[in-house]
């Protein structure tokens, strides 16, 4: 399938960032709280303030970037990040899972931070997660973390495929890609936007950008970090605020 991958060097990352008055004029999420629903290729989907983008028609859920073990691989190397990531991010998961009762999970890449964070805590968690979830589909999308980390063990009993994955009218990806048919799903960038509010103070929040042709969903994970996009002018940005979404003006 024709299509444009993204680098680095894309306009997405190009600096310097949209300043962007914060919360006024931007639009606040209406309806369920913590929920915005969008439409992103001809389909009705949710956002989630948990970080997660819901396919009501395929019942599907999408998050990228877990990211899971990434506090162990970091403690192995002696940097000393706080235990707990890993149990937080699947409660989470597990509440989107109760909210949107949705029958496929679909990891959009870097499901496994690091080999040395594969230790016996993690496999314990979440071969516990995955006893309470075990009609779950889990599909992995590889992404590049994965790929030094390895795939999940076959106890995980999650299913791992290479990038597109077709799920029609959605392509589900790691790297971004713009396709010529189709609409991708996308991981790899851990967008975010700097908001600057009226007495020049300023935050860094998580956001999801919406194209024309593709999406980029936040970093799921906890212990991510976030890379500072300026939105193309037929993107739309929708920040995440704690438990709130916003659409930002002017992006």
């Amino acid at each position: 399938m024709p299509s444009r991958r993204v680098t680095r060097n894309d306009p997405v990352f190009a600096m310097p960032p949209a300043q962007l008055t914060f919360p006024q004029p931007a639009t606040r999420a209406t309806g369920a709280d913590g929920v915005l629903v969008a439409s992103a290729g001809g389909e009705a989907v949710e956002l989630h303030a948990q970080r997660a983008l819901y396919w009501p028609r395929g019942r599907t859920l999408f998050v990228a970037d877990p990211h899971l073990g990434k506090g162990a691989s970091f403690r192995a190397a002696g940097v000393p990040l706080p235990r707990g990531a890993t149990a937080g991010d699947l409660a989470r998961l597990s509440a989107l899972l109760a909210r949107t009762r949705a029958a496929t999970l679909c990891v959009l890449g870097d499901f496994l931070h690091a080999a040395a964070g594969r230790v016996a805590a993690l496999d314990r968690a979440f071969a516990a997660w995955r006893e309470a979830h075990a009609s779950l589909d889990v599909v992995l999308v590889r992404g590049n973390h994965d790929l030094h980390a390895g795939d999940p063990p076959e106890a995980w009993r999650v299913r791992v495929v290479a990038e597109p994955h077709a799920l029609p009218p959605f392509l589900a990806c790691h790297a971004p890609l713009e396709p010529r048919t189709g609409y991708a799903l996308c991981g790899h960038v851990h967008p975010g936007v700097r908001v600057t509010g009226r007495a020049g103070d300023s935050a860094r929040l998580p956001c999801f950008v919406l194209g024309r042709r593709r999406a980029l969903l936040p970093a799921f994970g906890r212990l991510t970090g976030l890379a500072i996009v300026a939105p193309a002018p037929d993107e739309s940005v929708v920040a995440i605020a704690g438990n709130a979404l916003f659409r930002l003006p002017g992006a």
